[in-house]
This record gives C-alpha cells, sequence and structure tokens, in this order.
C-alpha cells in the first residue's frame, strides 16, 4: 500500500471490486428483469420499495466506510492494536444496525407505501417484498461490513469473491422462487425478496470465512476489545456523513417517486428501470472508489502525499472514462435497455428520452463521485455530506418539482444535470480547500 506503483496498486485493489460491482449491478438488472415478468405493478412496488432497501444499505456501508478508513490509517500508523479495536467494533455496531431496522423498516412500511400510493394491488407487492426484505437483513449488514474488512487491508479480491458469490446465487434463486421451478413454490414478489435475501446471508457466510481465515492484518475478538465509546465517535465521525449521503439518496427516490406518481405509475416503473440501468455504469466507479481509498487513507497516515495525489489523478482519469462509456450507451440504445424489462409502449414513451436526458449528467457525477470518497477518505466526510445535500435535496427535488409544474412529465429528468453542474462547482471549491489543508503540510513534512 505504501512502496507498490501507485497506478498497478490501484489497478490491483480496484479491478476486483469493479468487477464485482459489476456483478452486483448485473444482480441489481436481472432482479428486475424477472420481477417485470410478473407485471408492471410488480416492477412499481419494487421501485417503490427502493428508498427504503437505499436506507438500510445506508447505515450498513456508512459505518463500514468508518470503520474501514480508521482501519486503514491505523495500519499505515502500525498502530495495530486501535485497528484491531475498532474492526471489532464495527462488528458489533453491524448486529446493533441489524436489529434496530428490522423492527424499524417493518413498522414504518405500511404507512409509507400508502403514503405513495392508494393502488391495493401495488401496495400488496411493496408490503409483501419489503418486510421480508427487512426482517432478514442481517446477511445484508454481515456481508457490508466483513467485506469493507477485508478492503481495508487491500484484500480486494476476496471482498469481490463474497460479493459475486451472494449476486449469483440470487440470480439463479431468482427464477427459481419466482416462478416456482424445480418443486418450489410459485412465490411472486416474494420469492423475489427472498433470493435477495439468501444470497445476501451466502455471500455474508463466506466474507465471516475469508476474514477469519485469511485476513491476518485483523484480530478481530469481543473479549478482548470492549465497547469503546471513543472508537464509536471516531468510526461515525467518519461514517455520519456517508450515512447521510446514502440516506439522503432515499429521501431524494422517496420525494422523485411521489413527483413521478402524480403523472403515472409508469413513470415511477421508468425511474426504477433507470436506478437498476445506472448501476451498470455507477457501480465500476463506487469499485474503484473501494480501491482507492484505502490506498488514500494508508498514505495519508504514512504521510505520503504525492502517492495520495497521483491516486487522485488516476481515479478521476477512470472515473471520467466510464461514464463517458455509460453516456454513449444510454444515447445510442435508450429503447433495447428498457426492453430487457418487458417495457410496454407507453413505458418506452416515457423511458427513451428520459434515460438521454439523465445520461448528460454521468461524467459530472464521475468527478463528484471521486472527489466524495477522496475527502472521506483524508477525514473530510462533512464535505461530501454538504456536497449530497445541496446537490439533491437544495437542488434536485425542487428543481424536479418545479420542471414538473412548467414543462411536464418530459421536463422532470432535465432536474439530474442541473444538480450536477451544482456539485461538481462545490466539489471543486473543496477540493481546493482540502489540497490547502492536509496535502501542503505533508509536503512540507516530506521536503523538511
Amino acid at each position: 500500500m505504501g512502496t507498490m506503483p501507485v497506478g498497478r496498486l490501484l489497478v490491483n485493489m480496484s479491478t476486483p471490486m469493479m468487477l464485482s460491482m459489476m456483478t452486483q449491478a448485473l444482480y441489481n438488472i436481472v432482479d428486475s428483469v424477472f420481477v417485470a415478468m410478473i407485471n408492471e405493478d410488480a416492477l412499481t412496488a419494487v421501485s417503490l420499495a427502493f428508498p427504503l432497501q437505499m436506507l438500510m444499505v445506508a447505515f450498513g456501508v456508512g459505518t463500514g466506510v468508518g470503520v474501514s478508513a480508521l482501519v486503514s490509517r491505523y495500519l499505515g500508523a502500525r498502530e495495530f492494536e486501535r485497528a484491531n479495536a475498532i474492526a471489532t467494533e464495527g462488528v458489533r455496531l453491524m448486529v446493533l444496525t441489524y436489529v434496530f431496522f428490522s423492527i424499524f423498516i417493518y413498522g414504518i412500511s405500511g404507512p409509507f407505501f400508502q403514503f405513495q400510493t392508494e393502488d391495493e394491488t401495488i401496495l400488496s407487492y411493496s408490503l409483501t417484498y419489503m418486510r421480508i426484505i427487512a426482517a432478514l437483513s442481517i446477511g445484508m449488514f454481515n456481508q457490508v461490513m466483513l467485506e469493507k474488512l477485508l478492503q481495508a487491508t487491500g484484500k480486494t479480491a476476496l471482498s469481490m469473491i463474497t460479493q459475486i458469490v451472494g449476486a449469483v446465487i440470487n440470480m439463479i434463486m431468482d427464477p427459481i422462487l419466482i416462478f416456482g421451478y424445480f418443486c418450489f413454490p410459485k412465490m411472486g414478489i416474494a420469492g423475489a425478496a427472498i433470493a435477495t435475501i439468501f444470497g445476501q446471508i451466502v455471500g455474508g457466510m463466506l466474507a465471516i470465512y475469508f476474514n477469519l481465515a485469511k485476513n491476518g492484518e485483523i484480530k478481530i475478538s469481543l473479549k478482548k476489545y470492549s465497547p469503546n465509546m471513543e472508537n464509536i465517535k471516531h468510526i461515525y465521525e467518519i461514517g455520519v456523513p456517508s450515512i447521510i449521503m446514502q440516506a439522503i439518496g432515499s429521501v431524494m427516490t422517496f420525494g422523485f417517486n411521489k413527483i413521478l406518481m402524480a403523472f403515472s405509475s409508469t413513470a415511477t416503473a421508468v425511474f426504477g428501470v433507470y436506478f437498476k440501468l445506472q448501476s451498470f455504469v455507477f457501480m465500476p466507479i463506487f469499485g474503484l472508489n473501494n480501491g482507492m481509498m484505502p490506498i488514500v487513507a494508508y498514505n495519508f497516515g504514512a504521510k505520503k502525499p504525492s502517492r495520495i495525489m497521483r491516486t487522485f489523478k488516476l481515479s478521476t482519469i477512470a472515473a471520467l472514462v466510464m461514464m463517458a462509456v455509460g453516456t454513449v450507451l444510454f444515447w445510442t440504445i435508450p429503447d433495447k435497455l428498457l426492453m430487457l424489462f418487458s417495457a410496454s409502449e407507453n413505458m418506452l414513451s416515457i423511458g427513451v428520452p428520459a434515460l438521454r436526458i439523465i445520461s448528460i449528467h454521468f461524467m459530472l457525477a464521475g468527478f463528484s463521485i471521486v472527489c466524495s470518497s477522496f475527502f472521506q477518505a483524508l477525514g473530510h466526510g462533512f464535505l461530501s455530506m454538504i456536497n449530497s445535500i445541496i446537490r439533491q435535496l437544495g437542488v434536485l427535488l425542487p428543481a424536479a418539482y418545479i420542471l414538473s409544474r412548467i414543462g411536464g412529465l418530459s421536463a422532470v429528468w432535465w432536474a439530474f444535470p442541473i444538480a450536477e453542474l451544482f456539485a461538481v462547482t462545490m466539489c471543486a471549491f473543496f477540493l481546493r480547500r482540502v489540497y490547502r489543508e492536509n496535502i501542503i503540510p505533508l509536503k512540507k513534512i516530506a521536503e523538511g
């Protein structure tokens, strides 16, 4: 982490994560493809449930980000006992987070969906799907936390394996449980939820094995390392901004669904399909960032500013290239992408222009995403949080609402490029500040 050439290290660290993230994205698409085969109402229901799923993932990933960043930093500073204590605290927090959300989501899901739709079929589908996901979400929380520990020590290939295995099992089980193949009962949308849970549990169990058998840099011991409020505080100083950023995404999706449902449930289904499709473009960037963050955090602890900036520059270039490819795909074959989800003529008429307009912001988003992860790795998660709040709640949702009133459904999608322009401007300003506060002092130390 501190000596290998940065380009090769970034490739070694990021490639497994990018592959695993692309597998996750493929799973997201395949999962919705099978749900769409039930009917469009089922696809709309999964779209309405997405904000609650995002909320759970936000807390799981955000906590994992805080743990991973601190573990990498302490390992870089050769403070091994502190790294072990943080890793152990992360496991405890993972269990507590699951218990809370399994109860909380189950309780609020009824009013949550009733607020969005009065359609009894969509409401029934939504409740069935989300309550199964919430009650058995231990696999997701476990998998996320333990994958972050593998990433913190540079074992991204093992993290990749856990994600790929979980996603592949999910994709295999989806048609079997939804349509009732191989002596299994036909379970419909409940089968889609159970297949998701089953894949997460298997991936989580594999992550447990890898951490116990292969991750020798970290020693997790619930007996040796007692709960420590100071450690928890440090975890969430880094993790809370990440949690808020992703939770804001949940709020944004909820609000956007509400705006679209005023037009039609098909518009909401299009928005849900967009999120599945864009994950295939964005997930590799997130995989790149998962490889970048431990490198930046480790070299920040080791006081090596040139490696930090080299990592950032290479990550930015890679992100822009990947986002350019995504933009081309969304502009050239939007109809073919939508037909993967059994799109009706109505869905195509709404979805084709929507995908083209939204994809305008992809390259801008690539830069913003890399900057956000860079800020978090250096302990400036607050800046990432502010950026996300302003982008999604301060600009995107208000713009979408105003455009819906002025120009109708076809104008709503322009809110995405508008919001991203604000985000890029803020990122450039914050990047200058972080460079002055963190990188320049390290350069002076290295030179003196």
